[in-house]
């Protein structure tokens, strides 16, 4: 067996054609506010990519540059302009304590990375409508979004009846706010369980299977036993001293998404994988552009 290698770019050119017609729709020209601190590295190249992806559906990105100490009022300003329909944090802003307050100076009604309390809430509680109705659907985050719409388009299925994901289970090794939380969260909301690690040891997040919304439990797993069970595994360590996941870890015939924007697999996963999916960027910000139309109400729930 050799991995199938998924490229992101591929799959993100249906979901960027969906975006463009509810743009084309709404009969103007929606406008993102980005916020960036550094001139160059990986926030500036993202920042960089996620303009010309905003221009690709007809999205103006207005991309300032702003010091750290400034940040602040500079999200505020965003969010009182009428004439400004998104905000697109780069990270790092500033320091990692203020990024997380950042996130939270952020309108929800405005959020295009679905990063605010607001939506998290609704998030871990698997609340996936704002209204009663049933007609706003709820904001995700959206580079866990982008891994579960890659995971789907590399054929990950459930077994069960009772939830799309019945019967799966996963390793995500990150636990960030930003990615490895809450992506946990939406596997196990859709009936997977979720072996989730990082430095400080191993959780395990239940499907939401027989009660309304996942649960989330201290594990003993460790990393050999958490990898030989996964149908997925999921990588988001931005360290280059990571000890790469090897082919002899994973189960046959696995799905293996790398997301962090060095390489966490060894090449000998290509023997035992059925997917690899290398990078997730393209993804992530078409998926922030659907959750700015979603915002506005162009697009139907």
């Amino acid at each position: 067996m050799t991995a199938t290698v998924l490229d992101p770019s591929t799959v993100a050119k249906d979901y960027r054609a969906e975006v463009r017609a509810a743009v084309e729709a709404s009969g103007r020209t929606p406008r993102v506010v980005g916020l960036l601190s550094q001139a160059e590295g990986p926030a500036a190249t993202y920042a960089h990519y996620a303009t010309r992806g905003a221009a690709a559906v007809g999205i103006e990105m207005d991309l300032r540059r702003v010091e750290p100490a400034d940040a602040a009022r500079a999200i505020a300003d965003a969010n009182l302009d009428p004439e400004v329909d998104g905000i697109f944090l780069y990270y790092p802003l500033a320091s990692r304590e203020d990024d997380r307050w950042m996130r939270e100076l952020v309108d929800p009604r405005k959020d295009v990375e679905g990063m605010h309390s607001y939506w998290s809430r609704l998030l871990y509680e698997n609340r996936r409508f704002v209204d009663e109705e049933q007609t706003r659907r709820a904001i995700l985050p959206c580079t866990p979004l982008a891994i579960l719409k890659l995971l789907q388009h590399a054929g990950m299925r459930g077994t069960g009846g009772e939830a799309p994901l019945e019967g799966v289970t996963a390793c995500v090794i990150n636990r960030s706010d930003i990615v490895g939380r809450p992506l946990s969260a939406m596997l196990a909301n859709d009936g997977a369980r979720v072996h989730s690690l990082d430095l400080t040891g191993s959780v395990v997040f239940e499907p939401a299977i027989g009660r309304r919304a996942h649960d989330v439990r201290d594990s003993g797993i460790d990393r050999a036993e958490a990898l030989a069970q996964a149908d997925v595994v999921i990588t988001g360590v931005p360290s280059r001293s990571f000890e790469l996941v090897r082919g002899d870890e994973i189960r046959e015939g696995a799905i293996c998404v790398n997301v962090a924007e060095v390489e966490n697999f060894d090449d000998s996963i290509m023997e035992r994988a059925s997917v690899y999916v290398p990078r997730v960027g393209p993804l992530t910000i078409a998926m922030a552009m659907r959750n700015l139309v979603r915002l506005s109400g162009a697009l139907p729930a």
